[in-house]
Order: C-alpha cells, then structure tokens, then sequence
C-alpha cells in the first residue's frame, strides 16, 4: 500500500496545504477488502481511503465539494 500512496503523491493526485484555524479537519479512515476468485480464493487486496464528509458544512468547512474516495488496487 505504500507503494500506492508514493504513486499518488507523484502524479500529484493531491496537494497538502495548511489547515485553516477557524475550520474543523474531515477525517478519513481506511476501508479494506479481500476480491475472492469464484472457487474462493483471494484474486486481489483493495483499500480505500474514504473521507467522513458528513461532518462538513458547506460555506464554514468549504466551497467545494469533491468525491472523498482514493481507490488503491493490489
């Protein structure tokens, strides 16, 4: 998966900036899953990195909004 996350960091799939004082951060957790063949056993490992987007306010937390999901496939 580190391998991955160096990939996206060098296409610049996005930029860190600093974190505004007056806004709350949206958190992210990552969600993991097991792609199985049809005899049952394992094809591929998935993850996703998702963003809690519910916890936004749109105008106080941001002026955009985005799709919260990285996907990284294995």
């Amino acid at each position: 998966m580190r391998e991955k996350i160096l990939a996206l960091n060098k296409n610049f799939t996005w930029e860190l900036v600093p974190k505004p004082k007056n806004v709350e951060l949206v958190t992210c957790k990552w969600v993991y899953k097991l792609k199985k063949k049809v005899d049952g056993a394992i094809d591929r490992h998935k993850a996703r990195l998702v963003g809690r987007g519910f916890s936004q306010q749109h105008g106080l937390d941001c002026e955009e909004t985005f799709s919260p999901v990285a996907k990284m496939l294995d």
